[in-house]
């Protein structure tokens, strides 16, 4: 709490569901008021609800990452509370599920301008407050950020991107105390892999994972919270997922057969 007895401001986007519902929830419990941005301003309000319960005063934003202007409004609805800015979380996602010789690529198109892109506008526009409190900037990523995976080159090529900015930045600001923290889950439960993109650019509609045995949003919330109040640089869950980031490191070839054997045995894979 603050010493005027405000409380600091945490921002949310991708939060109707998923990770992003987990993360506001999580935000709530540890005392942050919340503006929170998604594109289905029902799911948003039903977080809000919840999150109000626990005391926090919220604010949605009902938006599309991918277009500034929406962003925009998003920083500047953050501004008009009395509490601190304090963290950024970039959680607003989409995925892909296609072989690129056969993708339109429109598809990946769409996934830099909301996983890449949107994590730059919405960082862009909250970076002075968060420079100002020495507030924390998130990317919530994928191991597909650390090596690129068969059917997916638009979501890995979004993830690189979003790291290479989020590199970037956390080293421009060294000085300035400015945190910067690159979360990757993992495969966790959530509406990702039913959004995700097929080669025409339209939704899958279904998963080829079981979901009920990924990780939970709750828990993944915890870790990267526990992360940021810890300020660290990188936070790998799973054990899959650290193995995959070390194995790519060291044999490189190795780590692309094993990324493909895994995309292989996906149900309906388009490598089986």
């Amino acid at each position: 709490m603050n010493p005027d007895n405000t409380r600091p401001i945490a921002l949310i986007t991708g939060a109707g569901s998923g990770i992003g519902e987990a993360l506001a929830i999580e935000s709530a419990k540890r005392g942050y008021d919340l503006v929170l941005m998604g594109r289905n301003e029902q799911n948003l309000q039903k977080v809000a609800a919840v999150c109000k319960g626990l005391g926090s005063l919220v604010v949605v934003v009902a938006g599309d990452v991918s277009k500034k202007e929406d962003c925009e409004e998003f920083i500047s609805a953050a501004e008009a509370l009395p509490g601190k800015i304090k963290i950024l979380f970039n959680n607003a996602g989409i995925s892909m599920r296609a072989v690129f010789e056969e993708t339109d690529p429109d598809v990946l198109h769409t996934l830099m301008n909301t996983n890449f892109w949107g994590t730059v506008y919405c960082t862009h526009y909250a970076l002075p407050e968060l420079l100002k409190n020495k507030g924390s900037v998130v990317g919530v990523s994928s191991i597909a950020g650390f090596k690129g995976l068969p059917g997916r080159t638009g979501y890995s090529a979004s993830k690189f991107a979003m790291h290479g900015f989020l590199e970037s930045l956390r080293n421009e600001n060294i000085k300035k105390d400015l945190h910067v923290l690159i979360a990757c889950p993992g495969y966790t439960a959530s509406n990702i892999r039913k959004t995700a993109l097929n080669k025409t650019g339209q939704s899958q509609s279904e998963t080829p994972l079981d979901e009920s045995k990924l990780m939970q949003p709750a828990e993944v919330a915890i870790a990267i919270w526990n992360s940021v109040e810890k300020r660290r640089l990188y936070l790998i869950l799973t054990m899959q997922g650290k193995l995959a980031v070390f194995i790519n490191k060291w044999w490189p070839k190795l780590a692309d057969k094993l990324a493909y054997n895994v995309i292989s045995k996906e149900p309906d894979s388009p490598f089986s």
